[in-house]
């Protein structure tokens, strides 16, 4: 895509599905195209994660105003991991040309833990790099990237503990969170307290940080090993009970790194998700294809969650 040095490449999504860590979801139905022949209906069979995180607004902004990029410290509350579910088969026929629809909004699991801005602040490291001239309303005059490093675990219906299938780092992210704030509001758009912004998929520049299936896999080229395992996607075993619910789980955890490796614990807090929900396509993805979350992050240096896919046929 020529344009994602230039902004940040986002969709708006919906909130009504937005869930905390530890719901259970069910393996979503929807349209598929083969190859050959015409679109078939039925359970998806390219089920996905997205390794992301995610902001939530604490103060927003009046309709037909903006928020300055330099100024977003004063609106942005804290930062959650966060997961949004991918059925890649059903979003590769029905995205063009409007972008995902039912290829991810059956579910997006989130942390019931905030890390505030505040506590993250000892973990700034440098922006990344711009590769083009960026206009104004985008140019920052500090930095505001962050040093978390993120894991990604699974663990299928058949095995008996989590298996670690790829790692990261959000300092890899191409634009900032107030990057991100500031050029979804830079057309007059009000933001709410409340309000979450995906970060888009995380992901670093080798073959083990990519932080999706569709990555890892390149698109379906090779297998990813899961403990004794191989696969391509979060795949599910069909069995005759058409009853039985098969558990899929995937383990999101973020570590917070510092030279004096202490950390300050924020009140506890939450607050759920309102109506409106945004989500990023990172740069880092661009050729790949993909976009878009699991997580949780908790107030101690080390956080983790469980987000819990599970299947009906």
């Amino acid at each position: 895509m020529p344009n994602w040095t230039h902004l940040p490449v986002g969709y708006h999504g919906r909130a009504s599905s937005v869930v905390v860590s530890g719901t259970p979801l069910h393996r979503p139905k929807g349209q598929r195209k083969p190859e050959d022949g015409p679109p078939t209906y039925g359970p998806c069979r390219l089920m996905d994660f997205e390794l992301e995180t995610a902001f939530f607004v604490g103060k927003g902004n009046d309709l037909g105003d903006s928020i300055n990029v330099n100024e977003t410290a004063d609106h942005i509350f804290g930062m959650v991991l966060m997961n949004d579910w991918s059925a890649r088969d059903i979003q590769k026929w029905e995205y063009v040309p409007l972008g995902p629809f039912l290829g991810k909004n059956f579910g997006t699991t989130i942390s019931p833990w905030i890390v505030t801005m505040e506590a993250m602040e000892q973990f700034i490291v440098p922006n990344m790099e711009m590769k083009n001239p960026i206009l104004d309303y985008l140019t920052m005059n500090k930095d505001y990237n962050f040093d978390l490093n993120l894991a990604v675990s699974i663990k299928g219906e058949n095995q008996s503990e989590y298996n670690q299938v790829g790692t990261s780092n959000f300092k890899y992210m191409y634009w900032t969170v107030a990057q991100q704030l500031a050029h979804h509001t830079v057309n007059g758009c009000n933001s709410q307290p409340g309000d979450l912004y995906g970060s888009g998929t995380i992901s670093g520049p080798e073959q083990g940080e990519y932080g999706s299936m569709l990555e890892l896999s390149w698109k379906g080229t090779r297998t990813v090993k899961v403990g004794d395992e191989e696969r391509k996607f979060i795949k599910g075993t069909v069995q005759d009970s058409h009853e039985e619910i098969l558990p899929i789980k995937c383990f999101m955890s973020g570590t917070y790194r510092a030279e004096s490796n202490a950390y300050k614990s924020p009140d506890d807090g939450y607050i759920p998700p309102r109506v409106q929900a945004y989500s990023y396509t990172p740069a880092q993805s661009a050729e790949s294809g993909t976009n878009i979350d699991d997580g949780y992050v908790a107030p101690r240096n080390d956080s983790q969650t469980e987000g819990y896919l599970q299947e009906k046929f």
